[in-house]
């Protein structure tokens, strides 16, 4: 008999306990029937990890050095370091707060997979390519130093005899400088190649604690990744001009041509910005079954709910039908609240790059910047009102405003609180946006711009420049359903996603304006979208008041 089937008659699930096991949750050490995965995976709060029974991986857990016959299952948060159910109870541990040993271990596994991926895609790529380059200047010397000695012999020629002395030491000068220039390089090189070593050695014991899921080497692990992100000195050597001059035979010296020193620059290297500040991710293709990860209760009064900003991949900031303003948690905890300068309710919100909250006042025709909780109007408009508002790659802000008499409606990009561009209308004249309703906008990576305009039923897309790219109407074999935009944001894929808030669902467009697929996911009014830096959807529910995590991609 096959020895997975025999254990079966024997193993029984960890839950029900009448059902023979098949599966095993890796994350939380135990053993599921068929009928209890689903039960099990139903915790969106806890990121499982569940395969068949015979493909799960042992945990090597550690022996405990004061009780040599236990195991190390918990983790002391105090001392930092895993113990046994003996040492738990034991007075050198009293009143210590105790955690999972696996769930330790998965926040440990992850911050290493992080440490490894940025290594492999980011930082050693960086590093090879910096010795790509010195490579290549170093392949140019002969040619650039050829020259300026061909341009030493040319002038030589000229002056014959008695000009064979200095040409002579101006071949002399020329060598020296090679020969220093290819010193420095050489040294540059010897540098960003044992810092590449290092990265090298680091990457594959990485490698080898994540493949050996050892609790001890995960958790003495200790990241160095913060240190080679400052890349080393880049050397910059000038290579020198000659400036030859005509013949004069009392002053040949002088008039042979100058020759000036060897300028050598060391530039500081360059600190690249850690993994998720990055906006080149690799390809991540679209999940066929997008999932909800978390609901966030927002607590607005009469349950309208209009705007979510990602401050972080655990904290938004909200607003609603209040002038309060609040960042919140997953688990809905209240984390900081602000109310707006003028008492108004805010029309819009948007985190800028540096953490910072922005917000538009529709009634008193103002774009106000939080930074530490002070207030203070950056921008104060006349004739026209504020409605939604975005931050940008380059940090400008984009905001969409109506005119006071509703007859015209614009997008303008602010550098602080200077005017650097207006988009109103198209090559013909006519005007790109329809005024009077909800028109949410968010640049995309490819630097379009894009609006869900509700009121003329599409999605209007212009380049950086302004100028008309597409409109989107609704998915072609739609015919029966109305298509009434509202919230609207993008992705690392350049995706464009826009709520479609009376069809209870979210559409996604590839950066052209085809469309790819719906996200329902039991959405109830999906009203403000925005998008974390690994790509979680975050959906304002506009009755529900309630925000939900959407894990897509």
């Amino acid at each position: 008999m096959d020895p997975f089937r025999r254990a079966q008659i024997i193993l029984l699930c960890d839950l029900c306990k009448t059902a023979h096991l098949q599966s095993h949750c890796e994350r939380c050490d135990i053993n599921l029937c068929q009928t209890c995965v689903g039960k099990h995976l139903s915790d969106s709060s806890i990121r499982h990890k569940v395969v068949l029974y015979k493909y799960r991986k042992s945990l090597n857990y550690s022996t405990c050095p004061d009780h040599v016959d236990e195991l190390c299952k918990n983790y002391c948060e105090k001392c930092d370091l895993p113990v046994c159910s003996t040492c738990v109870s034991s007075s050198k541990h009293k009143d210590h707060d105790m955690s999972d040993i696996l769930e330790k271990l998965s926040a440990k596994t992850e911050s290493l997979q992080k440490d490894l991926d940025e290594l492999e895609s980011r930082i050693y790529p960086r590093y090879e390519e910096m010795a790509s380059g010195v490579q290549t200047e170093k392949a140019e010397l002969e040619t650039n130093y050829g020259k300026l000695t061909t341009i030493a012999d040319q002038q030589g020629e000229i002056l014959h005899w008695e000009i064979t002395a200095i040409v002579n030491q101006r071949k002399s000068d020329i060598q020296e400088m090679k020969i220093k220039h290819l010193s420095t390089l050489n040294k540059n090189t010897n540098e960003i190649t044992q810092k590449m070593a290092e990265l090298k050695q680091i990457m594959s014991d990485l490698k080898s604690i994540l493949k050996s899921n050892d609790v001890s080497l995960t958790s003495t692990y200790k990241s160095r990744n913060s240190e080679f992100r400052t890349l080393p000195p880049k050397v910059r050597v000038t290579v020198p001009s000659f400036s030859p001059q005509k013949i004069n035979k009392d002053q040949l010296n002088e008039m042979f041509g100058s020759l000036p020193p060897l300028s050598i620059n060391t530039e500081h290297g360059d600190t690249m910005k850690s993994s998720e500040a990055v906006s080149s991710p690799p390809v991540k293709p679209l999940l066929d079954e997008p999932r909800v990860t978390a609901a966030i209760d927002t607590g607005y009064r009469y349950r309208q709910l209009f705007s979510v900003s990602c401050l972080s991949e655990d904290q938004v900031w909200t607003c609603g039908e209040s002038k309060t303003m609040k960042l919140l948690n997953l688990q809905s905890e209240l984390l900081t609240s602000i109310q707006t300068k003028s008492g108004n309710k805010p029309h819009d919100i948007a985190v800028t790059r540096d953490g910072d909250l922005v917000y538009t006042d529709y009634i008193d025709n103002t774009i106000n910047l939080i930074k530490n909780k002070q207030i203070q109007t950056v921008i104060r408009l006349q004739g026209w009102r504020p409605l939604y508002v975005c931050c940008t790659a380059g940090n400008d802000l984009l905001v969409i405003m109506d005119s006071d008499d509703w007859k015209q409606s614009k997008v303008v990009r602010y550098s602080g609180s200077t005017e650097k561009q207006s988009i109103q209308f198209d090559d013909q004249g006519r005007p790109l946006y329809k005024s009077g309703d909800s028109k949410y906008l968010s640049e995309n990576k490819n630097l379009d711009i894009c609006v869900a305009d509700c009121l003329a039923s599409a999605v209007v897309v212009v380049n950086q420049s302004g100028k008309l790219r597409f409109r989107y109407t609704g998915h072609p074999s739609n015919t029966k359903q109305s298509f009434d935009p509202a919230g609207i944001t993008t992705d690392s894929q350049s995706h464009i996603l826009t709520a479609d808030t009376d069809n209870h669902r979210i559409h996604i467009l590839d950066q052209d304006g085809q469309f790819l697929r719906y996200i329902h996911c039991d959405l109830e009014d999906p009203f403000g979208l925005c998008v974390d830096i690994r790509d979680n959807l975050f959906v304002a529910e506009f009755d529900t008041a309630k925000v939900k995590k959407i894990q897509y991609l």
